[in-house]
């Protein structure tokens, strides 16, 4: 066999293949990106955003607690990180 053969016969099987299918999923990719986000997706996207809310909602009641019971508490934690 030659060499060219031997290169030959798996281009072509790379080429009937492979590559379609690559290609069909790369653009089903594609299309899916450009579509967004489906209604569960968006659903969790909007519970994580209620949460974060919460979380930040909670961090800034803490602060003040800290900052009424302990005022220098932001100068001392930055103490010790230096």
């Amino acid at each position: 066999m030659s060499m060219a053969v031997f290169l030959f016969v798996p281009t072509i099987i790379f080429m009937s293949v492979v590559a379609p299918i690559w290609l069909l999923l790369h653009y089903r990719s594609k299309n899916r990106a450009v579509k967004g986000l489906d209604e569960g997706d968006k659903r969790e996207l909007e519970s994580l955003l209620m949460q974060a809310d919460k979380l930040t909602d909670r961090v800034q009641a803490l602060e003040k607690i800290l900052d009424v019971e302990s005022p220098d508490w932001r100068s001392r934690n930055n103490d010790e990180y230096r």
